[in-house]
């Protein structure tokens, strides 16, 4: 056999592998539907246990400003989104709050900081 022949077949081979094994590597999610709710102190009406506290913070710059984002459906969709991670049944006692952020850099441009805060819990 030449040996650039054998050369192109140990490439081919190799190519083959990673490729096939590269695919089998990438976890593919095999839940579907919506996140977990968030729900009020009302509506826990079975016991559960907390699995953690979640806490996202988003900062929103000057060149951010134009989307105009409603904070409070930005806030629930960030928890709901960071609960189905932790594979909760729902997210509790939500916090969204936001304040004005100084940029060291350049202090005459606004910036926002964003933050929703909640506790993932998983029912009994």
């Amino acid at each position: 056999m030449p040996h650039r022949l054998r050369i192109f077949l140990l490439a081919s081979g190799i190519s083959l592998h990673l490729l096939l094994a590269g695919c089998s590597a990438i976890p593919i999610s095999q839940k579907g539907g919506d996140p977990p709710p968030v729900l009020s102190q009302d509506e826990l009406l079975r016991p559960y246990v907390t699995l953690g506290r979640i806490s996202i913070v988003r900062e929103v710059y000057f060149s951010d400003y134009t989307l105009e984002p409603n904070l409070y459906e930005w806030g629930i969709q960030a928890l709901r989104a960071e609960a189905d991670k932790m594979d909760a049944d729902a997210v509790i006692l939500p916090e969204i709050s936001s304040r004005a952020i100084t940029i060291v850099l350049f202090p005459a441009f606004p910036a926002s900081e964003y933050r929703a805060r909640g506790v993932a819990i998983k029912f009994k």
